[in-house]
């Protein structure tokens, strides 16, 4: 065991301490590789690579063997930063049971140490499933890409009052179910600063 691998422990420490957590994306072993040998603290494979990887116009149709596979090369490159799976479209909305059930499989299958899932207040439940589990989890908020089909169009979030209150309710949410950390995308720099 690599004692110099972070942890989702030491994450947390780290934010508790005030120092900066640096996280990238990584896609492959050769991508993976080259970035685990900076500081970086934290390596997401994304549900992204369903457009950058895979040429698909948004992230819905990329699937958890596909997820899979991509976890399992990056796992192979990285040796110190935290790896954390993103969990694809319709792996976890059904129910807590199919949200163990694939999430364990990025453990499992992939190596990863845990797993990343969009959605606030409504997924506090799944993300409580999961740490109960026993599998830490990062949430997602703001900007989510697998709900494009409601939002229509990739644009800021909480830009009103009750936006921007309704995405410090869902940060509050999944902090209370167990997650470790929250993904705060396109959404304005004072209110992340609030939430953080």
């Amino acid at each position: 065991m690599n004692h110099n691998k972070k942890t989702v422990p030491m994450i947390v420490e780290q934010k508790h301490s005030l120092k900066k957590i640096v996280a990238l994306t990584a896609y492959d072993y050769s991508f993976s590789r080259l970035i685990d040998t900076t500081d970086i603290d934290i390596i997401l494979v994304g549900d992204s690579l369903a457009m950058t990887m895979l040429g698909h116009s948004t992230t819905l149709p990329v699937s958890i063997d596909e997820m899979i596979i991509h976890t399992r090369a990056v796992n192979r490159g990285c040796d110190n930063a935290l790896l954390v799976a993103d969990m694809p479209f319709m792996s976890y909305q059904v129910s807590n049971e199919q949200a163990i059930t694939n999430a364990g499989r990025f453990i499992q299958e992939a190596g990863a140490q845990a797993v990343k899932l969009e959605g606030g207040a409504k997924m506090a439940e799944r993300v409580q499933a999961l740490t109960n589990a026993g599998i830490p989890v990062m949430g997602h908020i703001g900007i989510t890409p697998q709900s494009i089909n409601l939002l229509g169009k990739y644009q800021v979030q909480g830009k009103t009052f009750e936006g921007a209150r309704k995405i410090k309710q869902d940060a509050s949410a999944l902090q209370e179910a167990g997650a470790f950390s929250i993904v705060l995308e396109g959404i304005y720099e004072d209110l992340a600063a609030e939430i953080t």
